[in-house]
């Protein structure tokens, strides 16, 4: 929503009038009208009295987040939005959902979708908020009117749609089943929480996770440097045949194991391979086949 319509919504919440808030406010009627009607702003004074009044902060009044819903090939599904205008740090907070979609463009403007086919309050259950902050923009996804992380997980998928060009550093907090990143160029991404598969397509960055489940992460183009953080975990990743990288093993009883059609090998890695794949934690396996092998 942008303020007109926050504006309209909270006079409305409170069973306000217009000429009442125009009374508060010491302004005319017609003040009141050209605000909510997207013809006009309150002047800093007036913008703080309305703050007060509503318990709503100045800079979520005037966030350029635009929210809507729509039905798309989801029965229900809302999206906000936020332009973009240098580089920042994102900082992602999304809780408990089915599954994650995270896709680079060559846009301006970050996208949160929402998506179910089973919650159709989707804006009554769940507030996407986006704040500016300096050199960071915090995300977060807030479960509202009971909802539970539960029924979550079990219904909600959620789409990010993040511009290339305005990212340094990407930290996400998500519990969720799969994850689907693509297009993504980034200096550096961070994943904490609980991801049981993890696919990633045309993905440039150091990119890390830490999840102590068992994963399944399948790589279809990837440049950069892979580092899985587990503690008490057995994971399997999936390359493709002409994968180049570098494996580097740390922590304390951790080990990487080769496979090939279901059978322990060599180490097939290279060491002036230019990906570097890393496995850190305590008492966790990886293993690593190539993608033709294991499906042959």
């Amino acid at each position: 929503m942008n303020f007109a319509e926050k504006l309209k919504n909270a006079r409305k919440m409170t069973g306000m009038s217009q000429e009442a808030l125009a009374e508060k406010l010491g302004v005319s009627r017609q003040a009141v009208t050209k605000w909510e009607t997207e013809r006009g702003i309150p002047d800093i004074e007036n913008m703080m009295i309305l703050s007060k009044l509503f318990g709503i902060s100045v800079d979520e009044f005037l966030s350029k987040e635009k929210t809507a819903v729509v039905q798309t090939g989801y029965r229900y599904e809302s999206k906000t939005e936020y332009d973009m205008d240098e580089v920042k740090r994102l900082d992602i907070k999304l809780g408990g959902a089915s599954n994650l979609t995270i896709t680079g463009t060559d846009g301006e403007k970050v996208l949160v979708k929402l998506a179910s086919n089973a919650i159709n309050t989707l804006e009554r259950d769940f507030k996407v908020r986006i704040d500016d902050i300096k050199r960071r923009l915090d995300i977060d996804v807030n479960r509202k009117n009971g909802m539970t992380e539960a029924k979550a997980k079990d219904n909600l998928s959620i789409e990010l749609f993040l511009p290339n060009r305005y990212l340094s550093h990407v930290e996400l907090d998500v519990n969720c089943e799969k994850i689907c990143v693509r297009n993504l160029i980034c200096e550096r991404v961070e994943f904490h929480g609980k991801i049981n598969t993890l696919y990633l397509k045309s993905v440039e960055a150091i990119f890390e996770v830490d999840s102590n489940l068992d994963m399944a992460i399948e790589i279809a183009d990837f440049k950069g440097s892979l580092e899985i953080n587990q503690v008490s975990s057995i994971s399997r990743l999936t390359v493709p045949t002409d994968f180049s990288f570098r494996n580097v093993v740390k922590g304390f009883f951790t080990s990487v194991f080769y496979e090939s059609k279901g059978e322990t090998v060599e180490n097939f890695s290279d060491a002036d391979g230019e990906n570097v794949i890393e496995l850190n934690g305590i008492k966790s396996e990886l293993v690593i086949c190539r993608k033709d092998e294991r499906n042959e």
